[in-house]
């Protein structure tokens, strides 16, 4: 993933108010797919499926669109920044290989299997019987941190 925080990703995108306040705005849908693109649904139209694109990230940064605004606009397009102001979808979509983003979230980076590393903010407490924290939840963990020893609390 890239280096940039995704509030300098969205500056060097040097996207128009307009463009920025319509991604914060807009209920847009995210599905990861292979190579680095995101599959971008904007479920504040009537009909979604005639608003559904193609974002290509490359390096952190979402580089181009399959929506029209792309093609026909100066500018980068809403959908781009629709990528890059949420960072868990950037943050998956620039993770090789492709995570799935449904909650069972499973990252790989640099062929290591990260899946049991619980979040630095990790609160769990033996005493909430099979329950894990929010932190935990958040990163698609459903049991709590078995690694959590009564003392460590």
């Amino acid at each position: 993933m890239s280096e940039l925080a995704p509030s300098e990703v969205v500056e060097l995108l040097d996207a128009d108010t307009t463009v920025e306040k319509r991604a914060s705005w807009e209920a847009f849908e995210f599905t990861l797919l292979e190579g680095g693109d995101v599959e971008v649904v904007n479920g504040s139209h009537d009909e979604p499926e005639e608003h559904t694109y193609t974002v290509h990230v490359e390096g952190g940064i979402p580089f181009n669109c399959t929506c029209p605004a792309w093609e026909y606009q100066d500018g980068v397009c809403k959908h781009m920044v629709a990528v890059a102001i949420r960072e868990p979808v950037l943050e998956a979509v620039s993770t090789e290989p492709t995570v799935k983003a449904d909650g069972g979230v499973t990252v790989e980076k640099d062929g290591v299997d990260h899946s049991d590393e619980r979040p630095e903010d990790c609160d769990c407490l033996p005493l909430m019987e099979g329950l894990s924290c929010w932190p935990c939840y958040r990163d698609g963990f459903e049991e709590p941190n078995p690694n959590l020893g009564v003392n460590e609390k």
